[in-house]
């Protein structure tokens, strides 16, 4: 029996704390794959680091990580600028603890998510390190190389912003599961009542191809829009699809196959108990998470 190899310190750290530094990244860049990027620079800065010098590793991580996500923050808006069609978050496999941590899965869920892309990068920043993960004005100061004064006026601004845009009200998992339930069946069955039933009359539908797949061009809006097109749509490949629901972002959701392979993400937002939010994820190098469940942590 081969002893395993000693794990040196400054990995065990970072290891100990990888799950949170994720949830850092990926809620300030709503991209799986740039947060795993950000990772890795975080770990070949912390490498280089005296432990004993560092008093409070946490937070000296998370300060790393902050500045690695804005960085990369900045670069993405200007990639955002040239994307074909609508742009949306990344989809998550989550584990189901996440659903248990109310605040946490709020925070990742697609709608969200949505909200904090128009802070600026800044302020998203900020939002994120003080009503996520508590961190406190010095902290956040550190971390995005503002004064505690400028910060507390940022977290300001930055919570009247979310405040205005954010579901109205917390919705339980037995409400979402209800209304993905009667969404689904009305999918199956080609109910377009069934659809204007459960569709609050302003609803959104935003679709994400990448210009990889097919998706809506730009926002449909309104319900008998939305309602039509996803009776006629769905109608056209309803024997060719199997549907599977499962944990996205901390919420339930709908997951496509299409001919046996995995085609599309169906999430959604929802509001006093009618869908107020359709986003359909198909762009193929943004469902490369859904083969696993990702851990996100506060």
């Amino acid at each position: 029996m081969t002893d395993t190899p000693p794990t040196d310190p400054a990995t065990e750290v970072f290891l100990a704390h990888r799950n949170l530094l994720f949830t850092v990244a990926y809620e300030m860049l709503g991209s799986a794959a740039d947060a795993e990027d950000v990772l890795q620079e975080t770990w070949l800065r912390w490498a280089g680091v005296d432990l004993g010098a560092v008093r409070e590793q946490r937070a000296y991580l998370v300060r790393i990580t902050t500045r690695q996500a804005l960085t990369r923050l900045r670069t993405l808006g200007r990639r955002k600028e040239s994307y074909v069609g609508p742009w949306l978050p990344e989809p998550l496999l989550t584990t189901p603890d996440v659903a248990e941590d109310v605040a946490l899965a709020e925070s990742v869920s697609m709608a969200m998510l949505l909200v904090l892309e128009t802070l600026a990068p800044t302020e998203r920043a900020v939002f994120v390190l003080r009503e996520v993960f508590d961190l406190g004005y010095d902290e956040i100061a550190d971390a995005v190389d503002k004064s505690p004064a400028a910060v507390r006026q940022i977290a300001h601004r930055a919570r009247a912003h979310v405040a205005a845009r954010r579901p109205r009200q917390a919705v339980s998992a037995a409400e979402t599961r209800h209304a993905l339930d009667a969404f689904r069946r009305a999918l199956d069955t080609g109910d377009l009542q069934g659809l204007l039933d459960i569709l609050a009359p302003d609803v959104v539908l935003l679709g994400d191809g990448g210009g990889v797949k097919q998706a809506v061009p730009r926002p449909i809006v309104g319900v008998d829009k939305v309602a039509r097109l996803l009776a006629g749509g769905w109608g056209r490949i309803a024997d060719h699809t199997s549907w599977r629901s499962t944990q996205v972002n901390g919420h339930p959701a709908l997951v496509v196959q299409l001919d046996g392979e995995l085609d599309s993400v169906l999430a959604l937002r929802i509001d006093d108990g009618l869908i107020t939010g359709i986003y359909a994820v198909r762009n193929p190098e943004k469902l490369s998470h859904m083969d696993r469940e990702t851990a996100l942590r506060r």
